[in-house]
C-alpha cells in the first residue's frame, strides 16, 4: 500500500498537488461555514430522561427560547434612563418573533436592590424557524443596546451560541497567527533551510483545512460543540507538523544514501511512512473510545478529530512525497556525521537508563503516581459563564448580574414535567422542594414546574434537587430536565460506559502495536507507561483548574471542578499522541535489530536516531497547544494544558528514561510473542521496509 502511494506521488506529483489544492479551497471556503453552526449545548445524551423530557416539551410547549439583557452603571431611577428603557421595551415587544418582554420597573426581581442595574428578559415565540429566530434575536439585542448606559450586555439562549462561535473563530485565527511563525522559526533551527522548514507548514495548513471541512460535514448531521473547532484545529495543526517532521528527517537521511530524489522519496515513504501510518491509526483508535458513549458531543468530537488525523496522515504520505519529488532536489541531505556523534545526548540517556534499569523506574513511577493523585478527587460539571473569557458578552452579563443581584439570579431552573395523570399530592411535594417554585399549564394538560436551585446551575444543590424529585415521584408520570438534570444523566452515562470505552481503546492499541512490533510484551509495557504520563498530566489539570493552584498564571481561576468536556478529550487524545512518540522510537529500535544489533544496543540506537525527532515534535506540539490557550476559554485551557503536559512528560521522562530502562529489564523477551501469534504477525502484520541502499559518498 505504501509503495503504491509513493509511486503515485512520484509519477504524478502535479496531479496529487492539484487535488490537495482543491481540498484546501474546499476546506477554507466551504469548511469555514462551520463557525455559524456551532452549538453550546454539550451535555445532551439521547435516550436519557432529561433528553426525553426536553423533546416532549419541544412538541407540546408553545413557548420559545429567551435572551437576557442587563443595564448597569447608572441609577435605575434616573428619569432619562427609565424613559429610554421603557421605549426600548416597547420597541422590542413589537419585534417579529418576540412573545413577551416584562417591564423591569414593575416586575419583582428585575431591578437590583442597590438601584444600579436592571434585568430585561426577552421571551421568544415558539416554533420559529432558524432564520426567523436569528432575526428576532438580533433585532431585539440591537435595540436594547441602543440604551444609553455605561454598560449594556445581552446574551443567553440562541445568542450565546452565536457569540461564542464568533469568539471561537477569532481565537482560531489568533492562534494560527501566533503558532505558525513560531513553528516556522523552530523548523528553521531544526533544518537550517527555508525549503525544508516550509514543507511541514504546507502539511499543517492541510490539517487546518481538514479540520474545518470535517466539522462542517459533521455539522450537517449532528451538533458541533463550540469547543470542537479549537480542539480539532490545534490537533490537526500539531499532528501535521509532527508527521511532516518525521518524514523530512528521514528524507534527508535517505538523500545522504542516494542521489536519486525519487528513490529517496520511495525509501522515505516505505520506512517513515509506515510509522506515520501506524501513528495515525493509533490516534484514531484512541478516539474510537469516544464512540462508545451515546453523548452527541463525545461521538461527534471523536469522529471529527479522527477524520482530521486521517487527513494529516494522508497528507504526509501523499502530498509531502509529491512536493519532495518536485522540490526535494534542492533540499540538502542530512550532515554526514560519524555514527558515534549523532544523538550522543540521547544515547547517553539510553545507556544510563539501561544501566540503572531498576533505579530509574523506582524513582519515576512513584513520582508520576504522586502527580496523578489529584485525579482521585476530580469533579466534572457543566460550568457557567465563569468558564468564558472575561471579554465575552456572556461573561460580562454574568459578572454584572453577580455583582448586583442575589446568588442564583439568572441560574437555569430544574424543569419538572408533570404529565397528565400525576396526582396532586405528588405535584405538591415536588413544588415544595423549592420555595421559589413556579408552575404553568400547557394546552395538553401537562404542568411544568420550574424549581430554582440555590447556588450554581451544576452545583450540589441543583443536582441534589434533581435526585430528590426523582426519588419523590414514585410511579407518577413525572420527568426532570434542564441543565442540572442533563449533568446528572451525563455523569451516569460516563460511569456506565467508561469501562467499555477503555476496553475498546486498549484492545485496539494492543492489536496495532502487535502488528507494528510482532511483540505482545511491548504493547503491554507501552500502555502501562502511557497511562502513567496521562495520569500525571490529568492530575496537574485538576490541581490547577479545579483546586485553583497557579491558575492565575494562565488567566484562569479555580472553579472547583473541570469542564465535562475536558477529561474525556484529554484522555482520548493524549493517549493517541503518546503512541506517536512510542512508535517513532520503536521503529528505529526495530530497524537496528533487523540490521543485526543485539537487543541492548538496539535500544540505544533507536533512541539515538529518534530522540531528536521526538523532542522537536513534542516542542512543536507544545507551541501549537500553547497558542490555542491564549483565547481564554476555560475548557480549552484545560484541554490545552492537559495535552501539553502529557506530550512533554511522555516525550521526555517516559520515552527518554522509562522506555529504555524497561526495555533493558525485559531484554530479548521484549520482542517475544507466542508462536501462533508470531505466525499471525508474519502473515498479516504490516512490514514494508525500505530496501537496503548502497551508500553514496557526499561532501555535504
Amino acid at each position: 500500500m505504501l509503495s503504491t502511494l509513493a509511486r503515485t506521488a512520484t509519477r504524478r506529483p502535479l496531479t496529487v498537488i492539484a487535488l490537495w489544492v482543491l481540498f484546501l479551497l474546499l476546506g477554507f471556503g466551504l469548511g469555514t461555514g462551520v463557525f455559524g453552526r456551532l452549538s453550546d449545548n454539550v451535555p445532551e445524551v439521547p435516550g436519557t430522561e432529561s433528553e426525553a423530557a426536553a423533546e416532549y416539551l419541544d412538541r407540546v410547549d408553545p413557548s420559545g427560547d429567551s435572551i437576557t439583557a442587563v443595564v448597569e452603571g447608572t441609577a435605575v431611577t434616573d428619569p432619562a434612563l427609565r424613559a429610554q428603557v421603557e421605549r426600548a421595551v416597547a420597541d422590542v415587544r413589537g419585534v417579529a418573533g418576540v412573545a413577551a418582554v416584562p417591564d423591569p420597573y414593575t416586575t419583582p426581581g428585575l431591578a437590583a436592590e442597590d438601584g444600579r442595574a436592571l434585568l430585561i428578559p426577552v421571551a421568544l415565540k415558539g416554533g420559529l424557524g432558524d432564520d426567523a429566530e436569528e432575526r428576532a434575536v438580533n433585532d431585539a439585542a440591537d435595540r436594547i443596546k441602543e440604551i444609553d448606559a455605561p454598560e449594556v450586555h445581552v446574551s443567553g439562549g440562541p445568542l450565546l451560541g452565536l457569540q461564542i462561535g464568533e469568539k471561537a473563530q477569532e481565537d482560531v485565527r489568533n492562534a494560527e497567527l501566533i503558532s505558525l511563525p513560531v513553528v516556522l522559526a523552530l523548523l528553521l533551527v531544526v533544518f537550517g533551510g527555508l525549503r525544508s522548514a516550509a514543507l511541514p507548514l504546507v502539511i499543517a495548513v492541510s490539517g487546518i483545512a481538514g479540520a474545518f471541512l470535517a466539522l462542517f460535514l459533521f455539522s450537517s448531521v449532528t451538533d458541533i460543540s463550540v469547543y470542537a473547532i479549537q480542539v480539532t484545529t490545534m490537533l490537526g495543526l500539531g499532528l501535521a507538523v509532527d508527521y511532516a517532521l518525521l518524514m523530512l528527517v528521514r528524507f534527508r537521511e535517505e538523500r545522504r544514501r542516494t542521489e536519486d530524489v525519487v528513490e529517496a522519496v520511495h525509501r522515505t515513504v516505505a520506512a517513515a511512512g509506515r510509522t506515520v501510518l501506524f501513528s495515525g491509526l493509533t490516534v484514531a483508535v484512541s478516539l474510537t473510545g469516544l464512540l462508545v458513549f451515546p453523548s452527541v458531543f463525545l461521538r461527534s468530537m471523536g469522529l471529527a478529530v479522527a477524520a482530521v488525523v486521517v487527513v494529516d496522515m494522508l497528507a504526509a504520505v501523499t502530498l509531502l512525497p509529491a512536493l519532495l519529488t518536485r522540490f526535494g532536489g534542492k533540499i540538502p541531505p542530512a550532515k554526514d556525521r560519524p555514527e558515534s556523534e549523532g544523538g550522543r545526548v540521547f544515547a547517553r540517556l539510553a545507556r544510563f537508563s539501561a544501566r540503572n534499569r531498576i533505579a530509574v523506574p523506582a524513582v519515576i513511577v512513584p513520582a508520576l503516581l504522586v502527580l496523578a493523585l489529584p485525579v482521585t478527587g476530580m469533579r466534572i460539571n457543566l460550568g457557567d459563564a465563569q468558564q468564558l473569557p472575561s471579554s465575552t458578552e456572556a461573561r460580562l452579563l454574568y459578572d454584572t448580574v453577580g455583582a448586583h443581584f442575589p446568588p442564583g439570579t439568572g441560574v437555569a431552573t430544574v424543569t419538572v414535567v408533570l404529565k397528565p395523570g400525576t396526582d396532586a399530592a405528588t405535584a405538591d411535594r415536588i413544588r415544595a422542594l423549592s420555595p421559589r417554585a413556579e408552575s404553568r399549564e400547557l394546552p395538553n394538560g401537562t404542568t411544568v414546574a420550574e424549581l430554582p436551585p440555590s447556588g450554581g446551575v451544576d452545583g450540589d444543590a441543583a443536582t441534589g434537587l434533581v435526585e430528590r424529585v426523582r426519588d419523590l415521584r414514585g410511579t407518577a408520570p413525572v420527568e426532570v430536565t434542564g441543565p442540572a438534570a442533563r449533568l446528572v444523566d451525563f455523569r451516569a452515562m460516563l460511569a456506565d460506559r467508561a469501562p467499555w470505552s477503555a476496553l475498546t481503546v486498549l484492545a485496539g492499541i494492543f492489536v496495532l502495536l502487535f502488528a507494528f512490533t510482532g511483540s505482545v510484551l511491548i504493547p503491554l509495557r507501552t500502555i502501562a507507561t502511557t497511562l502513567l504520563s496521562l495520569g500525571a498530566a490529568l492530575g496537574a489539570v485538576v490541581w490547577v483548574f479545579q483546586d485553583g493552584h497557579l491558575a492565575g498564571l494562565l488567566g484562569a481561576e479555580g472553579l472547583g471542578s473541570l469542564s465535562l468536556t475536558a477529561p474525556p478529550l484529554i484522555i482520548a487524545i493524549a493517549f493517541g499522541l503518546a503512541m506517536d512518540y512510542e512508535l517513532f522510537i520503536l521503529a528505529r529500535m526495530r530497524e537496528a535489530r533487523r540490521a543485526g544489533e543485539d537487543d541492548q544496543e538496539a535500544v540505544v540506537t533507536g533512541l539515538r536516531r529518534s530522540g531528536r525527532v521526538v523532542t522537536c515534535a513534542a516542542l512543536l506540539l507544545a507551541v501549537v497547544f500553547g497558542a490555542f490557550m491564549t483565547g481564554g476559554f476555560s475548557p480549552i485551557l484545560q484541554i490545552g494544558l492537559g495535552l501539553t503536559l502529557a506530550v512533554l512528560i511522555d516525550a521526555t521522562v517516559v520515552r527518554m528514561l522509562l522506555v529504555p530502562a524497561t526495555m533493558a529489564l525485559l531484554g530479548r523477551r521484549a520482542w517475544w510473542a507466542p508462536r501462533p501469534l508470531r505466525r499471525v504477525h508474519d502473515r498479516f502484520g504490516l512490514s514494508e521496509e525500505a530496501p537496503a541502499a548502497p551508500r553514496v559518498p557526499t561532501n555535504v
